[in-house]
C-alpha cells in the first residue's frame, strides 16, 4: 500500500513538474528576446529523445503514467525552438525541422527492429544533447540565457522516473537512460549555476 502510494506521488509530482518545465526557459528567453547559450543542436537532440522514447513506450503499451509528460515536454520543446528560431532570425527553417521530425516520428514504427534501435541509441542521443549544451556553455565560459531552475526540475523528473520504472516495467533500457540523464542534468545545472554566479560577482566588481 505505502509503495503504491510512493508510487502514484511520483507519478502526479512529476506529470505536474513536466507540466511548467520549460515554462522557466521560456519565460526568460521571451524576457531577454534572444538565445544566448542555449544551444539549438541540444534542443533538436533532446526533443529527438523525448520523441524515441514516448514512442518506445506507447509501441510496447507501457502504463501511460510512467510517459504521460513526454507529449507535454514535446510541446514545450516545440514552442522554445520556434522562440530560438524567430530570435535567431531563422524561423523559416522551422518547416524543414518539422518534417525532419515528423518524418522521423512515423519511420520508428515501421518494424519492430526499428524502434528497438531507436531506443537502445536514445540514450546516447539525450545524453549528446546535455553535453552540447555543455560545450556551448564552456566554449562561451557564460550560461547566457539558460534557466538554472528548468534544469533543476528535470533533475528531479529523472530521478522519480528511476523509481517509477523499477517498480513497474523494470525494463533495463529505460532505467539506464534515467540515471544517465538524472546525472548529466545535474551536471548542466551545476555549471549553470557556476556560471551565473560568476557573472554576477564580475557585475559586482564592475
Amino acid at each position: 500500500m505505502q509503495s503504491d502510494t510512493l508510487l502514484h506521488i511520483a507519478n502526479f509530482s512529476t506529470l505536474f513538474m513536466c507540466m511548467v518545465l520549460k515554462f522557466p526557459q521560456i519565460f526568460v528567453l521571451m524576457r531577454a528576446k534572444r538565445s544566448t547559450g542555449i544551444s539549438l543542436n541540444s534542443l533538436l537532440l533532446e526533443l529527438t529523445g523525448f520523441i524515441v522514447f514516448v514512442t518506445y513506450q506507447m509501441y510496447y503499451d507501457y502504463p501511460p503514467p510512467t510517459y504521460l509528460e513526454y507529449p507535454i515536454l514535446i510541446a514545450q520543446d516545440v514552442i522554445l525552438l520556434l522562440l530560438i528560431l524567430y530570435y535567431n532570425g531563422s524561423l523559416r527553417q522551422s518547416l524543414v525541422y518539422a518534417l525532419l521530425l515528423v518524418g522521423g516520428w512515423r519511420l520508428l514504427t515501421v518494424e519492430r527492429w526499428i524502434i528497438d534501435l531507436a531506443m537502445s541509441l536514445c540514450t546516447f542521443i539525450s545524453a549528446a544533447s546535455k553535453l552540447t549544451q555543455l560545450q556551448c556553455m564552456w566554449s562561451s565560459k557564460d550560461a547566457g540565457q539558460v534557466s538554472a531552475l528548468s534544469w533543476g526540475m528535470a533533475t528531479y523528473t529523472c530521478m522519480a522516473r528511476i523509481y517509477t520504472t523499477s517498480v513497474t516495467t523494470g525494463d533495463g533500457q529505460v532505467l539506464v537512460r534515467f540515471v544517465a540523464m538524472t546525472l548529466l542534468n545535474f551536471w548542466v545545472l551545476l555549471t549553470v549555476i557556476y556560471y551565473q554566479r560568476r557573472s554576477s560577482s564580475s557585475k559586482k566588481d564592475d
